[in-house]
């Protein structure tokens, strides 16, 4: 597996543009398209949040259908959240625009936006918009960093990655370069529960889609799921998973070795974008990463992982720089699963070095200096070490700061 540069058009035969549409923004560009030349299997997961923004049920019936996807309309600014049946309408409008413009299926257009939750979308806008992207679809890596620039709300960075494969050819008798890139985005309302995050991957791998919508549930669960800014779940959370063939790679349809490494560069680029996204979070100036280690089972894990990382008062303790540690055991002891407290180990290590501060069911002394020069880095890791069995997990987030609460006192304006 090799890490490439690159994003959404990095595959063969996947195209992308961006447009300055005016949906709420102006000056900058609010809408992206992802296209294909070629018929796409399609994979994806969506928000467990009841309410549901309208592209969320378009995109869903289409994947549950079974029809092939060629392009993916995002805009940023409104979210077409709590719109009722307008909304559905403006994504029907949406898709027949796309369609006819690029003279494809309506139900092989999926549909996403992100932004203010209750608010509807000007057709005009989006039509107007439709045009301007499809007139300037490209293939160039450029193309797909404008696009994965388009769909930015409070962002302060675009995400984007790619990595390449190699996996047998149709022949079986060589091997093809297999290519998997992706963009997202993500900052506020971030605690994925699908699995505001929308994500759009791209592969020109050919795979059967029942194992490659397995390979998403599962890496889903592993990655995005295990990311939160703070705390809430959107309305419009969605990943979709587009595959064209184009590689010429005998199709994956058991999941024999070619699945394996497959799973493993999909898994690569869903932890990438997720932590980026959880290290951009609303205001945030550092990544926090929590793991669980000897924990007895990694649903257990998973638990006691993002219990630290959704803690407010960790959050903000890592953005005051205070080593008030004894949070971390106090999120621990909160989260649900039994363990022992007096057995637990937890540690705090950056690029600075690593400071045991909890040991025996008590908070230790340690290096007050050492610990504000972790905790002034940009990643600070937390390792608890619940000394109970072999499963671990490992969650991530930020920390908690004026300027979050700064950015959504007034999102609106």
């Amino acid at each position: 597996m090799k890490k490439i540069t690159g994003g959404v058009t990095a595959p063969k035969g996947f195209f992308a543009s961006s447009a300055a549409a005016g949906i709420k923004y102006q000056g900058r560009t609010d809408m992206a398209m992802v296209y294909s030349d070629a018929p796409c299997t399609l994979a994806g997961t969506f928000t467990r949040n009841i309410v549901k923004a309208a592209p969320v049920l378009w995109d869903r019936e289409i994947v549950r259908s079974g029809a092939k996807g060629r392009a993916v309309v995002v805009n940023s600014g409104i979210a077409n959240a709590g719109t009722g049946k307008e909304g559905m309408e403006i994504c029907e409008k949406t898709a027949e625009a796309a369609a006819k413009t690029l003279g494809i299926p309506k139900d092989s257009v999926l549909i996403g936006s992100t932004g203010v939750i209750g608010m509807q979308i000007a057709i005009d806008r989006i039509e107007r918009g439709i045009g301007l992207l499809a007139e300037g679809l490209s293939a160039d890596p450029e193309a797909g960093t404008a696009a994965s620039k388009a769909i930015m709300t409070t962002d302060t960075v675009n995400k984007e990655f790619a990595y390449e494969i190699e996996l047998p050819d149709a022949s079986g008798e060589s091997t093809v370069i297999v290519t998997i890139g992706g963009m997202s985005k993500g900052s506020g309302m971030i605690h994925p529960n699908m699995c505001t995050m929308l994500g759009y991957i791209t592969t020109d791998c050919a795979i059967e889609k029942g194992l490659l919508q397995k390979a998403v549930s599962a890496i889903v669960a592993d990655t995005f799921n295990m990311i939160s800014v703070d705390g809430d779940t959107s309305t419009n959370d969605t990943l979709l998973v587009l595959a064209n063939g184009k590689a010429g790679n005998r199709e994956i349809t058991a999941e024999d070795e070619s699945y394996r490494i497959f799973y493993e560069a999909l898994f690569a680029v869903c932890r990438d974008l997720a932590v980026k996204m959880a290290g951009d979070g609303e205001g945030a100036t550092k990544l926090i990463e929590s793991r669980v280690i000897h924990m007895d089972t990694v649903e257990n894990a998973k638990i006691l992982a993002k219990s630290v990382i959704t803690s407010s008062l960790v959050k903000a303790m890592v953005f005051g720089k205070d080593a008030n540690c004894g949070r971390l055991l106090c999120a621990l002891g909160y989260a649900g699963p039994e363990f022992d407290p007096d057995t637990v180990e937890i540690r705090m290590t950056g690029e600075g070095g690593e400071i045991l501060f909890c040991s025996g069911g008590a908070v230790l002394g340690f290096d007050e200096e050492k610990a504000l020069q972790i905790l002034s880095e940009e990643k600070v890791t937390f390792i608890s070490d619940m000394k109970m069995g072999e499963a671990s997990a490992v969650a991530w987030g930020c920390d908690l700061t004026y300027d979050y609460v700064s950015i959504n006192a007034d999102y609106r304006s």
